[in-house]
């Protein structure tokens, strides 16, 4: 852990020990931001009062709870048999923690199995990634095993594919393809939990290869990026909001796994995106023009974005900031300034 790290994480010992005892999902299994906000939070400038205001309102207003007392343990030997099943959130993050003392540190645990864990990265609609991205940011190795545990009971794999060749190298290409399959486009959600849709769309014989289709060549991810970017800007939707977040959460955990493992992240990540898109309504990004126009946008500076999240208490406004402006760092594009500045209401929104 760096000294930076070290110093924040240090800041809030109240705060984060009690959301670390909390479940990771509350009410019909949505996902418990609180741990992952309050280090965000803390990263864009927010103060222990802010953190305690958030975590306060957060867990009043979602009537977080513990975690379901822990049943039969997880054994090493099988450890894979209960993968999904969310009686066993507190026998994973028990069997993770051993695991962690077993094995000496975080990094060797996710060497050990996060490979085996990247089909399922579509768990709890991405926020076990978020939980480990975060976790790995913020060099708290304990939290990396939480959040291993955390993705182990929520796993949700979408499909491995049907072993066809990739069929283009452009992220957004797949999305488009997608939005052509018709038993797709009709598809109705009758309910807001994301990864239901996700696990529904997946469930569609017409979504079986999408696996395949996307080529991974060093230039991907960066695509992915900007493909989830100018999707986010051009319409400011719920879902699209976490493809932006979640390149910056899958960028951040890339580096612990091995080359072909991070080609098998990147893909089950796009999948996972893909699965979401009929979610979306099926948005087309913006086009070069409209991007550029976005651009020239005057956006105020990220000090002043980054403490409008940090005042807000709606999760997804801390988390939208702090990895936009984390991806303009990586990408140098100041879109993703603009795009912060109107999910805070400092420019006018999509509607207009």
């Amino acid at each position: 852990m760096s000294p930076a790290a070290a110093e924040t994480t240090d800041a809030l010992p109240d705060a984060l020990n009690q959301a670390r005892r909390l479940s990771a999902e509350f009410g019909e299994t949505l996902a418990n931001h609180a741990a992952m906000v309050l280090w965000a939070q803390r990263q864009l400038g927010g103060t222990e009062g802010d953190a305690r205001r958030f975590l306060d309102a957060y867990i009043r207003v979602n009537n977080l709870a513990p975690m379901l007392p822990l049943d039969a343990p997880i054994l090493r030997t099988d450890w894979t048999a209960r993968l999904g099943d969310r009686r066993a959130e507190a026998a994973y993050r028990a069997f993770f923690r051993a695991e962690l003392a077993r094995l000496g540190s975080a990094g060797t645990l996710q060497r050990h199995y996060l490979p085996r864990l990247l089909p399922g990265i579509a768990a709890s609609a991405l926020h076990a990634l978020m939980r480990l991205a975060y976790a790995q940011d913020s060099g708290t190795e304990a939290e990396v095993a939480e959040a291993l545990g955390y993705w182990a009971a929520t796993y949700l794999p979408l499909g491995e594919g049907i072993g066809a060749a990739p069929i283009t190298d452009q992220p957004a290409a797949v999305l488009l393809r997608l939005a052509e399959e018709p038993t797709l486009r009709a598809m109705e959600f009758d309910d807001g939990l994301l990864w239901h849709a996700m696990r529904r769309t997946a469930a569609m014989p017409a979504f079986a290869p999408v696996h395949d289709w996307l080529a991974v060549c060093p230039e991907t991810h960066r695509k992915m990026a900007q493909d989830s970017l100018l999707i986010y800007a051009a319409t400011g939707e719920f879902c699209a909001l976490h493809a932006v977040s979640g390149t910056h959460w899958l960028r951040l955990i890339l580096p612990v796994l091995e080359p072909a493992d991070q080609h098998r992240a990147i893909r089950f990540f796009w999948q996972a995106i893909a699965a979401a898109y009929p979610k979306m309504h099926f948005p087309l990004p913006l086009t070069p023009a409209e991007a550029e126009r976005q651009r020239a946008l005057p956006a105020p500076d990220w000090a002043v974005i980054a403490a409008a999240a940090c005042a807000s208490d709606e999760e997804h406004d801390v988390s939208l900031v702090y990895s936009a402006r984390c991806e303009e760092a990586q990408w140098g594009d100041p879109l993703y300034r603009v795009v912060a500045a109107r999910r805070m209401g400092l420019l006018p929104g999509w509607e207009s």
